[in-house]
C-alpha cells in the first residue's frame, strides 16, 4: 500500500537535454514554463543526457547562463551509467583503460574505478577531444588481450555548430572492426540506464515521463522501460521520420512549453481511463 508521503509513485518526468531543452547554446522556447510547472507542482525531475564528456557540475552552469537554476543533481548522464555498471558488475573494485573526457573520468574515478594500461580489466571509450592513432592501437591490443569493451553510447554523430561531429558510436568504430569485438553501450536506449535515473529519483516507471527529441534513443529506451513517452519535435525527428518506426511515442508535442504536468496521463492511467 502507497502512503502518503510516497512520492514514488506520484508523476515524474525525465528529459534529453539536446533538442529538448537546447539547442548549442541557445534556449528551447518553452523549456522556462515547463521547469517552473513542474517546481510549482513540486513534480521530481532529472535531465537525462548521453552527453558524457561534461561532468553534472559544467551542464549546471550551462543551464544556469541559459536562465535555468538547478543544482548538479538534476542531471544523470551516459558517464554516471557507466560507472554505476561497473559497481554492480565489480563491487570490490577494478581498473579500466579510458578513452574519454573529464565527465566520463571524473565518475569512474568516483567509483573507485582504477585508470590504468596495465592489464585492465575494461576498456572504456567516451566522448573526448584527445582521440589518436596512439590510444586506437592501445585499446585494441588491451581488448586483444582480454579487456572487456564498453562504451558510454552509441550515438555515432553529435551536434555542433557548423554540423554533424563524430560521438562515442564512430570513435569505437576502428577498434571494434580490428578486435572483432562490439561494445557494450550503457547510454540511452539501454533500459539499464533509465533504471539507475528512476532509483537515484526515486520513482516507479508507471507514473513517470521520458521526454526526447529521438525516436532510436529516448523513446525506445523510455519505452522499454516501462515509461510512458513523449517526443517533442524541437531535435531531431519530425512527424514524417517519426511515423517509419514500429514503435510510436505515446504522445508528440513540438516542444515542452506545450506539456501540462497536472493534466498530463501516464500510459497505464490512459488504458484505465
Amino acid at each position: 500500500m502507497m502512503h502518503r508521503d510516497d512520492r514514488s509513485y506520484q508523476k515524474s518526468f525525465i528529459m534529453d537535454m539536446d533538442g529538448v531543452v537546447h539547442t548549442g547554446s541557445r534556449l528551447i522556447p518553452g523549456v522556462k514554463d515547463f521547469v517552473n510547472r513542474l517546481r510549482q507542482g513540486n513534480y521530481k525531475f532529472l535531465f537525462l543526457t548521453n552527453n558524457s564528456y561534461h561532468t553534472p557540475l559544467e551542464m549546471r552552469d550551462r543551464l544556469q547562463g541559459m536562465g535555468i537554476d538547478v543544482t548538479e543533481d538534476y542531471f544523470y548522464t551516459a558517464a554516471m551509467a557507466t560507472a554505476s555498471f561497473l559497481k554492480v558488475q565489480r563491487p570490490n573494485g577494478c581498473s579500466a583503460y579510458v578513452i574519454g573526457g573529464k565527465g566520463v573520468l571524473d565518475e569512474l574515478e568516483n567509483a573507485d574505478v582504477e585508470i590504468t594500461s596495465n592489464k585492465p580489466d575494461y576498456v572504456v571509450v567516451a566522448e573526448t577531444e584527445e582521440y589518436d592513432y596512439a590510444k586506437i592501437t592501445e585499446a585494441t591490443l588491451l581488448i586483444q588481450e582480454g579487456a572487456k569493451f564498453i562504451a558510454t553510447n552509441r550515438d555515432l554523430t553529435g551536434p555542433s555548430l557548423r554540423g554533424p561531429v563524430p560521438a562515442c558510436g564512430a570513435l569505437v568504430a576502428p577498434i571494434e572492426k580490428v578486435t572483432g569485438v562490439a561494445p557494450y553501450f550503457l547510454g540511452k536506449p539501454n533500459p539499464a540506464m533509465m533504471f539507475w535515473a528512476r532509483k537515484k529519483l526515486g520513482v516507479h516507471s508507471a507514473n513517470c515521463f521520458m521526454i526526447g527529441d529521438r525516436m532510436d534513443t529516448d523513446i525506445v529506451g523510455g519505452l522499454e522501460s516501462g515509461m510512458t513517452t513523449c517526443l517533442v519535435l524541437s531535435g531531431v525527428t519530425s512527424r514524417e521520420t517519426m511515423s517509419r518506426f514500429p514503435y510510436q511515442p505515446d504522445y508528440v508535442f513540438d516542444h515542452l512549453g506545450e506539456i501540462a504536468p497536472e493534466t498530463i496521463l501516464s500510459r497505464r492511467n490512459r488504458v484505465e481511463k
